[in-house]
């Protein structure tokens, strides 16, 4: 009965590899009959083969098979956006296959298949779309390699969809995130360069010309912005930014004086004027925006820790108005106001400080003013500050 099951067990297999046999035939009717699913299942079993491999047919084959598949999975996420990708890598395997195709017999040629060097210039809207995925998903290393097929596909012939800079933009980002700031600003310029009108485009060229000092290109990156722009809260931020970093201090008040802040709609948008609200000590304006980013963005570091500057500089004001009023023996009930302010605001800033302490336990600033914060209210918090700072410090 052993020897039954086993003999049934390997007749089995045998069948099973017999069936799975590669053949470009197979993968061809596949392709033909519209079953494209079959198609690339067959299409795999030849790039895998040591013969077939070799062949620029093969790898036609399963370049129009990839991009098919690219295709009918994007049409159908733009229809049903919960509908789950089923070949997310398929345009960067049908542009790596097309590649092989033409290394191995540049003229190679099928009925009813597109040819290598057509396909490759239609790849990039679908290299563009898996590059941003890989993006969202933290993969800045995949995506960087994604985003560079599709700069050379874009690249290949004018355009029949032109991306207005959005390949070079997030191409950029992915070269930002890994570190290779050279590389980006290069790209950041070619994203404008292609017709980008978004903002963040013109902020980041703009920040990376002035931290190159160069300011020729800071200002014509601003005038090209404003034109483009006009209205935009955000080149109108950097208009302010280009003010301060001129040393135009009095323009860059009129400029923040004439942003409404109820116009900020996003958190970045009211904690950059924030900023320049707190550079210009209006700490309660500044609170009053930085609120209202936290209600929309809880659990952000940058918010929470200049919601605590906002409130120690407050409570600051308070204290010394305290002080102010009992040297000039002022009105008792206005000393004790002031007295309630300033512990008050003093307890909102050690409360911001300390969730942003969660987010950010090492923060050698934020501790500092932590500690200085429980010195004044006498507690012994303080010590356990300062024994953290101590031991960070050696």
């Amino acid at each position: 009965m052993k020897r039954i099951l086993l003999l049934t067990v390997n007749l089995l297999l045998l069948v099973s590899l017999f069936a799975q046999k590669p053949s470009l035939t197979k993968a061809y009717n596949c392709f033909y009959d519209k079953d494209f699913d079959k198609a690339k299942v067959q299409i795999d079993l030849c790039a895998a083969d040591e013969k077939l491999s070799e062949k620029a047919q093969t790898w036609l084959y399963k370049g129009n098979i990839e991009f098919i598949l690219a295709n009918r999975e994007y049409s159908e996420k733009q229809k049903n956006e919960s509908y789950q990708i089923k070949y997310p890598n398929a345009p960067v395997d049908a542009f790596d296959a097309f590649e092989k195709a033409i290394s191995i017999n540049p003229k190679v040629e099928a009925l009813d298949m597109m040819n290598a060097n057509d396909a490759l210039k239609q790849l990039y809207p679908y290299l563009l779309v898996r590059g941003v995925d890989q993006l969202i998903a933290k993969d800045f290393t995949g995506a960087k390699a994604t985003l560079a097929k599709g700069i050379k596909s874009y690249e290949m012939d004018k355009p029949q969809y032109p991306m207005n800079g959005d390949l070079y933009y997030y191409y950029a980002y992915a070269l930002e995130s890994l570190g290779e700031n050279d590389e980006a600003i290069k790209y950041y310029q070619k994203a404008l360069d292609d017709g980008s009108q978004n903002p963040y485009v013109f902020a980041k060229v703009f920040e990376f010309y002035k931290a190159a000092n160069d300011r020729p290109n800071v200002e014509k990156t601003l005038a090209i912005a404003k034109e483009k722009n006009p209205n935009d809260i955000n080149v109108k931020l950097l208009e302010i930014d280009l003010a301060y970093w001129s040393g135009d201090s009095t323009k860059a008040r009129t400029l923040v004086d004439q942003l409404d802040p109820y116009a900020l709609k996003t958190p970045d948008e009211m904690v950059n004027v924030a900023n320049f609200y707190i550079k210009e000590k209006r700490y309660e304006s500044a609170e009053r925006l930085l609120n209202r980013a936290n209600i929309l963005s809880p659990n952000n570091f940058v918010i929470l820790y200049n919601l605590g500057v906002c409130s120690y500089s407050i409570s600051e004001y308070y204290f010394n108005r305290q002080n102010q009023l009992a040297i000039q023996q002022g009105d008792k009930a206005d000393i004790d106001a002031a007295k309630q302010q300033s512990e008050k605001y003093l307890a909102d800033a050690a409360n911001y400080f300390e969730q942003a302490r969660k987010l950010q336990p090492n923060d050698l600033n934020l501790l500092n003013t932590l500690r200085a914060i429980y010195v004044r209210q006498q507690s012994p918090k303080a010590d356990e500050i300062d024994a953290l700072i101590k031991q960070m410090e050696k």
